[in-house]
């Protein structure tokens, strides 16, 4: 006081003008404020990202119910219908099997029990969400499908119902491996790079996600930012999930890849009378009648009930000739996979972050973590069981269900799980590929888990691909943020790398003329799979029609040489053979073996045709695009690269970000394939999260 006093009688004038603008600014605040905390509203920008400005989270969880709607209506509520198990009695026949599978597994009764264990909070903010929906809808029911109308008014139990349907019963277990009792290689795949800062040539920790799912139906992402006085995150989620699922804020982020993570079994069972015998007893099934219903082309209803039975393994799922397969699958009993992911965005910090893990409520997927502070991590995340024997190819197979001795019940806690923080190498990888490669040298060793934890070793055909990961971090001992871009755009090919200088000498010594020609496009080939590339659809063609495994290699995998294994061929001349082969259909079909790339390999969505670059990761190409065939002598994209991001978390935080498809499937949208150019370009796309920014490229403002 006395400080003031005496500036007060020296220079009163400036003094009183310092106090009024103190005042003034201070009115501004307060005004600006309770603009702020009485509305909520959606920046979108030009790329039709929704930038939800929100003055609380449950006003937020609305915007982002309502925005959803705006880019991808039709599709959320068909998804939505699919859940509820009921998709044949609102559009017919072609959806009873997903009613049965989705009905079998329980997926309605299991929503309603989901949203009565949310935390008050939480389930007000699922309400929101889907009290967002159902706003849009009425606002703009024009602009929806009238066929997917009858989902509305959509609940909060239909989002948890999508939810369980995605998570559980699609990725953790595929109806498709089901329906022939069998456990394939998982369809979805994803890169995933942290790049600590002694590895980092801005001494700035990196991260890199790159989910490569379908590029349709449930598999698409939403990218979004979400703004509230709680967290101010950015990333992406699958179409109708409330919450993001890839994420970061200004302290940290994390990405996640589809892990070798078993967790479900199928158990035999063996039937005596009307029930099944179980540790030398017989049991009786528990069962039910679910009331299916199917719409006809008439648009009747024809009822026809679903009787479910139940073993103390689970759902039974095939009964025949006095057996029958009982289905387990982990994971049913934690439902707070959304809070969990929530957190997980509002986290500060590694330990906050980790905190929120230890819940083990997200029930698979590594998580690749990296922050400010410079810690990265890579976590082998998952409900795993914890099994009272055999190892991972044993639970892989159809499981004796006689006996207690095979029948799991509790989930290993996240100390058991294979985990890294700060490796020596000051990078981690994971391409779908066991935790035991996320780094060299090897820092997570397979001998201190359970057998069954993850398979033991690395196996063609995911190898090449890891190891073009673990290549480029590894040969670069400081990596810009420009260079981790240019690296997951690579479409070189590991494969080619590792196997041409065998194959062109052995080519032009065993092969006739056709294969020594053959032989030049390979030599001359930059062995990359862009739109220009030509010798590439030659190879790829080849590797196919090879076949190619572990038993193909003279020098099988070896974790003592992880970089230069697999190599050298079993059989040079039959490898020999089949490119001469080979090369006389490519000549056939498109008039020269040196046809570029992207002349065969497409990218076609709605009306837009472009050339593609990228292709199949078990080529060892980290750019993974995948091709179904379009006509008799071109291919289509169909899946492969979806959301990417790169982070460099420097001050402020650095980030670019692409979704080749586009942000919305509306009809009449114009981000249903406004950023495959880009694509094509092999170029990512600034993220805007800092509100100037967003207004200097806003499209819309939707103001709540």
């Amino acid at each position: 006081m006395g400080y003031i006093y005496r500036a007060f009688r020296r220079k009163p004038f400036r003094l009183l003008s310092f106090v009024l603008g103190i005042l003034f600014a201070l009115v501004l605040g307060v005004q600006t404020s309770a603009r702020i905390a009485k509305s909520t509203e959606i920046l979108w920008d030009t790329y039709g990202i929704p930038h939800i400005y929100s003055k609380d989270t449950q006003s937020a969880f609305q915007a982002f119910g309502w925005s959803q709607m705006q880019s991808h209506g039709n599709l959320l509520l068909r998804l939505y219908g699919q859940a509820r198990g009921r998709a044949a009695e609102y559009w017919g026949e072609k959806y009873l099997e997903s009613d049965r599978w989705v009905q079998t597994m329980g997926v309605p009764e299991r929503a309603r029990s989901w949203y009565k264990a949310q935390s008050p909070a939480f389930r007000s903010y699922l309400d929101a969400f889907a009290a967002g929906i159902n706003a849009y809808a009425k606002e703009h029911g024009e602009k929806l499908d009238n066929e997917v109308k009858v989902i509305l008014p959509v609940k909060a139990e239909d989002v948890l119902a999508h939810l369980n349907r995605v998570l559980h019963f699609t990725f953790i277990v595929n109806p498709e491996d089901v329906a022939g009792i069998a456990k394939s290689e998982p369809k979805a795949g994803s890169n995933g790079w942290a790049i600590g800062p002694t590895h980092s040539a801005s001494g700035k920790a990196m991260l890199l996600a790159n989910p490569h799912l379908p590029w349709s139906d449930l598999f698409l992402w939403y990218e979004a930012q979400l703004n509230t006085p709680d967290i101010d995150a950015y990333g992406a989620t699958l179409v109708g999930i409330p919450v993001l699922a890839i994420a970061f804020n200004n302290n940290l982020g994390w990405t996640h890849t589809v892990n070798t993570y078993d967790g479900w079994d199928a158990y035999s069972l063996k039937l005596v009378d009307n029930g099944y015998r179980f540790d030398s007893k017989v049991r009786s099934f528990e069962t039910t009648t679910v009331p299916l219903k199917v719409k006809q082309k008439d648009g009747s209803i024809r009822d026809q009930p679903l009787i479910v039975k139940h073993s103390v393994h689970g759902p039974v799922v095939t009964e025949k000739n006095g057996s029958a397969i009982a289905l387990r699958v982990a994971g049913l009993d934690r439902p707070g996979v959304l809070e969990q992911w929530w957190d997980m965005a509002r986290a500060k910090n590694l330990t906050s972050f980790q905190s929120v893990l230890k819940r083990l409520q997200l029930p698979m997927f590594t998580v690749m973590y990296a922050d400010r502070a410079g810690h990265i991590m890579h976590l082998f995340n998952g409900d795993v069981p914890i099994r009272s024997q055999g190892d991972f190819k044993y639970w892989e197979g159809i499981i004796p269900g006689d006996t207690s001795k095979t029948l799991w019940t509790k989930i290993h806690p996240y100390e058991d799980l294979p985990r890294i923080i700060d490796p020596k190498s000051g990078w981690l990888q994971n391409t779908n590929d066991p935790p035991w490669t996320t780094t060299y040298p090897i820092a997570i060793k397979a001998d201190n888990y359970p057998p069954y934890m993850a398979p033991s070793g690395l196996h063609f055909p995911s190898n090449f691909r890891t190891e073009r990961s673990i290549r480029m971090l590894s040969e670069d001992d400081k990596i810009s943020f420009d260079e981790m871009v240019q690296y997951k755009l690579s479409t070189r090919m590991e494969l080619a790398d590792r196997i041409l200088d065998e194959l062109i000498p052995a080519t032009r010594k065993l092969g006739g003329e056709l294969a020594r020609r053959s032989a030049d496009v390979l030599s001359t080939w930059d062995r990359q799979a862009n739109a220009d590339s030509k010798g590439a659809v030659l190879f790829a063609f080849w590797a196919k029609q090879m076949h190619l495994n572990d038993k193909s290699f003279s020098k099988p995998w070896s974790q003592n040489f992880p970089r230069t294994t697999p190599d050298g061929f079993v059989d040079p001349k039959s490898a020999v053979a089949t490119l001469e082969a080979v090369a006389a259909i490519v000549e056939k079909t498109y008039g020269k073996l040196d046809i570029a790339w992207g002349d065969v390999f497409r990218l076609h969505i709605n009306n837009t045709d472009l050339p593609a670059n990228g292709g199949d990761g078990s080529l060892g190409i980290f750019r993974v695009v995948d091709y179904v065939p379009a006509s008799s002598d071109r291919f289509q994209a169909f899946e492969g690269d979806s959301f990417v991001a790169a982070i460099e978390f420097s001050q402020p935080v650095k980030a670019m970000a692409l979704i080749g498809y586009g942000n919305a499937t509306q009809p009449g949208s114009p981000h249903n394939v406004d950023q495959l150019q880009l694509f094509a370009n092999k170029q990512l796309r600034p993220v805007w999260r800092d509100r100037q920014d967003i207004l200097a490229h806003l499209e819309e403002r939707k103001v709540f």
